[in-house]
């Protein structure tokens, strides 16, 4: 098993930043890939962002079209987190932030197999 705790949300202005974590623990040794994704208020789920690595290094990462110029995300292998760099942030960023962890394609939903309780990001106008 693998337990995920993100932290980091909280409410901003338009135009402002925020930075998320998400620490993994357990069998991490298991995974090759940790997500985001959000969940707007009364919508789906979507992805964010996600960074793959193959044999514990070999990164890449993958962003949705609406983040992949405001948002980055890295890895710190030594302390199992992943972080997401939130810049220019707008009203539509609003909603809870999910952490994932897992392997397979980045940006399909069935690839993670473990979720963080997510973590509320408001974004005011």
């Amino acid at each position: 098993q693998v337990q995920l705790v993100e932290s980091g949300g909280g409410l901003v202005q338009a135009g402002g930043s925020l930075r998320l974590s998400c620490a993994a623990s357990g069998r991490t040794v298991s995974i090759s890939l940790m997500g985001w994704f959000r969940q707007p208020p009364g919508k789906e789920r979507e992805f964010v962002a996600a960074i793959r690595w193959i044999r514990n290094s070999d990164e890449a990462a993958s962003y949705s079209d609406s983040v992949k110029d405001r948002f980055a995300i890295s890895r710190d292998k030594a302390k199992n987190t992943v972080y997401l760099e939130m810049n220019d942030l707008k009203p539509l960023d609003t909603g809870v932030y999910f952490c994932a962890a897992g392997g397979g394609p980045a940006t399909w939903s069935k690839s993670y197999s473990y979720w963080g309780q997510g973590t509320q990001v408001t974004v005011s106008s």
